[in-house]
């Protein structure tokens, strides 16, 4: 997946690249991974031994992440990237400030910042559609990636990334933090250990793409933004500035955020945070469902036009159904059609589990005092999901959010997408990772970049 540009970058770099990024092979559960040998060879105390990081992508949610890791003593953020110079600015002076030098480069082109000499690890924090593309390229230069949710905006593109991973050997940290989170964790332990009795249904309440932007008049492209760069692979629209702003406190969330071209919308971009929890709490992490069936509401005419509402069912070969719904759609159901609001819902024949970010529930309230015991299944535990990534670069062991999870929830979010907007039930087979007998299905697991952007 390369540019003439990545090629000549790549030559002149090569070489020293290749002699400062020296790395020992090290086993782990899934597939062994690269930690750089300066790590190896530094002590615990050592300047030298702390996990150099390179942010791009540079919005609230990057500049957030941006700030943890700074907060980490075992990091250093040398390198910054946005496409939007005054995102830019502000974060080389918050890392320049922190330090208390001036240290931190800063560039506007994400290739630029992966060719520094010095980088273990990367933080993937750009709008949807960019993440495959600096990821793949990331992991072919060996480094580490803390890489935000979704993995991108096609299923293929997601597993193109997870190729990458593997093959080049890096240590990967999906951005769905609730994988560190004690309560979805003891919520997905009684489910696993059957203290709901037979798991029956999963209800995943989640927000809608609730924006609704007419189409803009062109404007002309202000100076600080490279907008060629910013849009990338997606298709060439016109500039304008709602397309493509940032967050601000005074406008709230981005709009690109409900716009196709460079989102799923929440469908995936919140529901992958609580589908990866009915994931492990159905112990189908590497698997997923085998049909599919749902309906959607898409906008019409407007900037924005990622599906606002939707309900749809995901059937697994274990007998469990698993019904998501936007937020709205889920509370105006009766449970018994899958509606309860937000959060995670676990039915099962003798009881129920329910969580999200703002608690713990559970019908009979006497499972809320379970302690597992020696001989009940405990599942990956970390309390920390930017410090776990750290450790996982470090200490050598495995991650709590890893690739092949990653692409398996990945695949649950753009599953739905595709039967919603198709409105028919369609079969999927998690062993191939395509539908069955569906050509026109099978070609929405993938779409075209724009020139000379590829994979």
């Amino acid at each position: 997946m390369t540019t003439d540009r990545d090629e000549l970058v790549s030559a002149a770099l090569g070489r020293r690249r290749f002699l400062q990024h020296s790395a020992v092979v090290l086993g782990a559960t899934v597939a062994p991974w690269v930690v750089p040998f300066r790590l190896v060879r530094g002590g615990e105390g050592s300047p030298s031994n702390q996990v150099r990081m390179g942010c791009i992508g540079l919005g609230i949610q990057g500049t957030g992440n941006m700030q943890t890791f700074l907060g980490h003593p075992e990091v250093r953020v040398v390198a910054v990237c946005d496409v939007h110079e005054a995102q830019l600015r502000q974060g080389k002076a918050a890392v320049d400030a922190f330090y208390s030098n001036q240290d931190c480069l800063a560039c506007r082109d994400f290739r630029e910042l992966l060719a520094h000499p010095d980088l273990d690890a990367i933080q993937i924090t750009t709008p949807d559609h960019w993440h495959p593309r600096i990821g793949i390229e990331a992991a072919r230069r060996g480094k580490a990636l803390y890489y935000e949710k979704p993995m991108g905006w096609s299923f293929r593109a997601a597993q193109a990334v997870g190729k990458a991973v593997h093959d080049h050997k890096v240590v990967f940290q999906f951005g769905t933090q609730q994988r560190s989170g004690g309560n979805f964790r003891f919520a997905c332990e009684l489910v696993r250990n059957r203290r709901i009795g037979e798991l029956k249904t999963i209800l995943v309440g989640v927000p809608g793409s609730v924006s609704s932007c007419p189409m803009p008049p062109v404007e002309p492209v202000p100076k600080e933004l490279d907008y060629d760069l910013w849009l990338g692979p997606a298709p060439l629209a016109p500039y304008s500035y709602q397309r493509c702003r940032p967050y601000t406190p005074k406008e709230g969330w981005s709009v690109w955020y409900s716009i196709s071209d460079y989102c799923m919308g929440m469908i995936g971009n919140w529901g992958v945070h609580h589908l990866d929890i009915a994931q492990w709490g159905n112990d189908t992490e590497q698997s997923g469902p085998v049909e599919v069936e749902g309906t959607a509401d898409f906008p019409r005419g407007l900037l924005t036009d990622c599906c606002v509402s939707w309900r749809v069912e995901n059937r697994y070969a274990n007998g469990v159904t698993l019904v998501h719904m936007d937020d709205a759609t889920s509370r105006r159901h009766p449970r018994q059609q899958g509606g309860h609001g937000h959060g995670v819902l676990f039915l099962g024949s003798e009881g129920w589990v329910h969580v999200d970010r703002s608690g713990l529930d559970a019908g009979p309230k006497s499972l809320l005092d379970w302690k597992p015991g020696s001989d009940d299944v405990r599942l990956y535990r970390s309390d920390n999901h930017h410090g776990n990534f750290i450790d996982a670069i470090k200490r050598r062991k495995p991650p709590a959010a890893p690739i092949h999870n990653a692409v398996r929830t990945e695949a649950l979010c753009q599953l739905q997408l595709i039967a919603a907007k198709l409105r028919r039930k369609l079969r999927w087979d998690p062993v191939q990772e395509d539908f069955v007998d569906d050509p026109e299905a099978s070609a929405m697991l993938d779409r075209p970049m724009r020139a000379p952007w590829r994979i």
